[in-house]
């Protein structure tokens, strides 16, 4: 048995409630992981208010680290005692250990520690995909200005030096002024505090009138028409989430006036889904963090018992970095 965080209808963070469930053998393909951390990432939210829909009774959470316990037949890259993490389907990591398929797990190295591989995967593998492969069609290059909303987030504050060590300025957004130093501070070249400052605004006044070449928006309502607004012509807009709710309809046209830009929504789980296109994401993630020039912040640790307060926090915007539920 394993004690769990489950639901049972979509709802608000009181639907979570925790359980004693069994566990079982990994079948084909399959490992059982027992974990040492657990990621807590904004997909969760959508899953449990049901944006993005789940079969009843269900398990959430999508990232964990921890140690291998059983392989199942067919799996030739984890052995039993092996240290893993993953970011990966289907939802299910807030659990004291899980069998899933092993496609996702990958071995983690002996520098990074379990609670850093936990905090990193999903938002690590997010920050990879985005500035390495969601890019604009002129390409990126030394010195070009990109935007990129939710800074001082997970994601954001990977990204932020990520983003500087691959030489770009990124413009980050934030919902304070603290966090806006907070992602200055990890590497953002400017930074806009949106509740108090027009971003689209001060984008234009940072690039000489000129616009960036990219957006990175995981807000989605709230962010979306003055973020096509901050574009260069040809420019991306990249949305990878909805923390605000999703972005309405809107005509492709505007596309056009705009200056024939180009629009695109990512998710992860396209890119990773392949055994070999995972490891290679998760062995530069994992590289740009041993190297020092990406730190993961692990800035809020909460009990699994504690898992609803957690989801408060999350979505009141009270958290910054990663956040990470611990184990007894």
């Amino acid at each position: 048995m394993s004690l769990a965080v489950q639901i049972r209808q979509h709802g608000g963070p009181e639907v979570l409630e925790l359980a004693d469930l069994p566990v079982g053998e990994p079948g084909p393909g399959q490992v059982r992981i027992r974990h040492h951390a657990i990621g807590l990432n904004f997909i969760d939210v959508y899953h449990r208010t049901g944006l993005y829909p789940l079969s009843m009774p269900a398990t959430i959470g999508m990232e964990g680290a921890g140690v291998v316990e059983a392989v199942g037949e067919g799996v030739t890259h984890l052995r039993v005692g092996d240290r893993a993490a993953y970011a990966a389907n289907p939802p299910g990591s807030y659990c004291e250990a899980r069998v899933m398929p092993a496609m996702g797990v990958c071995k983690l190295p002996d520098a990074i520690s379990f609670e850093t591989g936990a905090a990193m995967m999903l938002k690590g593998l997010t920050a990879q995909y985005l500035l390495k492969k969601t890019r604009p069609v002129e390409g990126l290059e030394r010195g070009d200005f990109v935007l990129f909303h939710a800074a001082a987030g997970g994601v954001g504050l990977i990204a932020c030096q990520w983003a500087k060590a691959l030489g770009l300025q990124l413009i980050g957004t934030a919902g304070s002024d603290a966090k806006c130093q907070l992602a200055l501070d990890n590497g953002a070249a400017y930074a806009i505090n949106y509740a108090s400052e027009d971003f689209a605004a001060r984008v234009k006044e940072i690039t000489g009138g000129k616009g960036v070449k990219v957006v990175y928006d995981s807000v989605g309502k709230d962010t979306w028409d003055k973020s096509l607004d901050c574009l260069r012509p040809f420019g991306l807009m990249a949305s990878f989430g909805n923390a605000s709710g999703p972005v309405p309809p809107f005509a492709p046209g505007s596309l056009g006036a705009k200056g024939s830009l180009y629009v695109t929504r990512q998710t992860l789980f396209t890119h990773i889904s392949t055994r070999e296109a995972t490891q290679a994401m998760a062995d530069d993630l994992f590289a740009v963090v041993a190297s020092g020039q990406v730190k993961i912040h692990i800035d809020q640790r909460y009990a699994l018992a504690d898992v609803q307060q957690a989801h408060r926090d999350l979505e009141a915007r009270k958290t910054t970095g990663s956040t990470i539920l611990t184990l007894p």
